[in-house]
């Protein structure tokens, strides 16, 4: 062999040498280039979305409703039932505290005690005054028949006497008349106030039996069935003995039928978008990880509320659940996966691999010993992925982040 194929053969193999250091190396520190193929298959875009179990039907245990009435507000709850306790119609769920009505018997009690003491005043005295009244008309009565008498047996006296007689028993007579018409006025004014003091003892009387039936109902007892499940106070948290209730708000408890039950979720501003009415969702359970549920969401809310404890604003999502389990409770955090599409024998690269220039889409994809710029056409994606309507094919190769020294390097159309 001569040294000019010699020179030429070291040559080859010295750029042989240099090309597998350069594409089969490893990159330098800090230079790993992750890759992935192009899969096709079922594309699925999902809301996931932590929410709370409900039922969408409930019998409310309430406290009393007339607590207005009575002037009364925040009665405080002296004893509960644990919660998730099974009661059937009559049983014992609770007790308020019955100190603000107690005070109120005691002032009715004495108000009632002083309208009787004035009832039988009033009773004595029309008694007392209408008897002096009838005395007083029994007694012109008895002076008219003397008179009448007296000027019978006077036809032989003087003409003088009979004159005088028969003036007395004029006046006698005007007398009578006049006495028993003031006799039946006092006894109307009497009877008047009687009425007003006996409706005043009535009133006071049916005060006191009210405030005792409300007295009664500050123990409270299921008129239902089912299991105890509190409501929630106006900061969210549940009602439990030292709680209050008010006349506007008085509910105390629920009885959820676990037969018909919901989800309630909130999806965020960007998510809600993508839900509607009627899309398909599974239901999850944070205390049974084995146990899902079909669901549908039945209401997206079109007003957004911040949410608790900060800016963000969220959307109300509700989801029924199509079946049930023995071991779903009300107040339970659900997990739900909201489908909001699914394609089936889609290409997909992960979003990661999908850059944009100039509102052009391109990916870098592996080309044997070489990187290629590729522009890429895409379609819907989720939050781990994209489809790729045009520009690749099933089983090229990506990459995960920009390799180095291609940022100038030609974007390559799609044909």
């Amino acid at each position: 062999m001569n040294k000019k194929k010699i020179a030429i053969i070291s040559s080859v193999v010295i750029v042989a040498l240099f090309l597998a250091y350069y594409f089969f190396s490893s990159p330098a520190e800090g230079e790993t280039y992750l890759t992935t193929k192009v899969n096709k298959g079922n594309f699925v875009s999902e809301v996931i979305t932590s929410g709370e179990a409900q039922s969408t039907s409930l019998k409310k245990i309430n406290g009393p409703s007339n607590l207005r009435k009575f002037r009364l507000r925040d009665i405080k709850i002296q004893d509960l039932v644990p919660e998730g306790t099974i009661v059937k119609v009559g049983d014992y769920v609770g007790r308020l505290d019955p100190t603000d009505v107690n005070e109120q018997i005691i002032d009715a009690r004495l108000n009632l005690e002083t309208a009787l003491s004035k009832f039988t005043q009033q009773q004595l005295d029309t008694t007392l005054s209408l008897k002096q009244e009838r005395n007083t008309i029994k007694d012109l009565s008895f002076s008219m028949e003397e008179t009448r008498l007296e000027l019978k047996q006077s036809i032989y006296e003087p003409p003088a006497t009979i004159k005088k007689l028969e003036i007395n028993l004029e006046k006698l007579e005007r007398d009578l008349k006049e006495k028993k018409e003031n006799y039946n006025i006092k006894k109307r004014q009497a009877n008047a106030k009687m009425v007003e003091v006996g409706t005043e003892v009535s009133k006071i009387r049916k005060e006191l039996d009210d405030l005792l039936d409300l007295l009664k109902s500050f123990t409270i007892y299921s008129d239902g069935e089912g299991m105890i499940t509190y409501d929630k106070n106006w900061d969210g948290s549940k009602k439990k003995v030292g709680s209050t209730i008010s006349p506007w708000n008085p509910s105390i408890a629920s009885l959820p039928d676990l037969t018909k039950m919901e989800s309630k979720t909130y999806a965020n501003e960007v998510d809600i978008r993508k839900i509607k009415k009627d899309l398909p969702v599974k239901v999850g359970f944070d205390a049974f990880p084995d146990v899902v549920i079909d669901g549908i969401v039945t209401d997206v809310a079109n007003v957004g509320e911040n949410k608790r404890g900060s800016d963000i604003k969220v959307f109300q999502v509700m989801i029924k659940l199509n079946g049930t389990n023995e071991n779903i409770r009300p107040g339970m955090t659900t997990s739900n996966k909201i489908l909001t599409f699914e394609r089936n024998d889609v290409l997909s690269v992960p979003l990661e691999a999908v850059f944009s220039k100039d509102s052009i889409t391109y990916v870098y994809k592996k080309s044997g010993f070489s990187i290629a710029k590729k522009q890429v056409k895409i379609g819907d994606s989720n939050n781990d992925a994209v489809i790729i309507e045009e520009g690749l094919a099933e089983g090229d190769v990506v990459y995960l982040n920009k390799p180095k020294g291609y940022e100038a390097t030609q974007i390559a159309k799609i044909n």
